[in-house]
């Protein structure tokens, strides 16, 4: 099958490279000039425009940063969906807005192309392995019919309903993974006024009712501390994508958006800054 890849970074570069290694013949678009020069020297073939990369392409992938970089990308007459072929398919991976979703299939069925909104979940050590969560809303015929290519590096690939609920779900799972992030390291600081160590606490939950994915994260970094530098400008990003959707949607973020918004979250897990001229933004 012939593939048009936008976007080439620490996400879609593995999942690009499963793709090939599954006998796909690519074209890839990426913007920073090293990312680039690393395609070309594996061998892969560069595109200079987003139509040059998709006009040919059976199914097109879009992981990009932003949902302002998706829109720039797939719509408008130098966009994906202008230039790709009828019955062609675009999944789209980015983090983004549901609306974007939903516009994204509606221009696409203008043009009787396919879009699958794929919001993911995982990182690059899961693509390599092929077990990248995708939760895919759209057609459910059109996902049973690009299965099998996205299976090249996911697993579970799970419908969740029309265009926009991928995203949804997506926003969903990361307000809870960060508020599970800061709730475990508020664990750390109770157990620390009760004399326990960190690294002892650290140990000894993740062998109780009380583990999570979220504290097995904190626990492999080594200590509270090390979060930030290692999750917080990624956490950051995920969590402001969620307040924005949330108040553009009049949806109440309740008890997590309590947790995000505490000390324990915005201090420990997101790196904000509390000092004076500081904007915290509550929920």
């Amino acid at each position: 099958m012939r593939i048009g890849f936008i976007g080439a970074g620490r996400m879609g570069r593995p999942m690009l490279d499963r793709l090939v290694a599954a006998g796909h013949d690519a074209t890839v678009l990426v913007r920073r000039p090293e990312a680039r020069t690393a395609a070309e020297a594996d061998g892969l073939t560069c595109a200079d425009t987003v139509a040059a990369t998709v006009q040919d392409a059976d199914a097109v992938f879009v992981v990009v940063l932003t949902d302002e970089q998706v829109r720039s990308v797939c719509l408008g007459p130098g966009g994906a969906l202008a230039a790709m072929k009828t019955g062609a398919t675009l999944v789209q991976h980015t983090t983004s807005d549901p609306a974007t979703a939903q516009l994204l299939a509606e221009a696409g069925a203008e043009r009787g192309i396919r879009v699958l909104d794929a919001a993911l979940s995982g990182g690059p050590h899961d693509i390599a392995a092929g077990r990248l969560t995708l939760w895919v809303g759209g057609d459910e015929a059109h996902l049973d019919a690009t299965r099998a290519l996205l299976g090249a590096y996911a697993s579970p690939i799970m419908f969740v309903g029309p265009a926009g609920n991928g995203q949804r779900v997506k926003l969903v799972n990361n307000a809870l993974f960060v508020a599970q992030v800061g709730l475990a390291i508020d664990a750390v600081r109770l157990a620390g006024s009760q004399g326990i160590d960190e690294q002892a606490i650290l140990a000894a939950l993740q062998h109780g009712s009380g583990a999570s994915r979220a504290l097995g994260v904190v626990a492999g970094g080594g200590s509270v501390d090390s979060v930030a530098g290692r999750l917080g400008a990624l956490m950051l990003k995920d969590v402001t994508v969620v307040r924005e959707v949330a108040r553009s949607a009049g949806a109440d973020l309740g008890i997590i958006g309590t947790v995000l918004s505490s000390d324990p979250v915005e201090t420990k897990v997101l790196n904000m800054d509390h000092g004076p001229s500081s904007d915290r933004t509550r929920e």
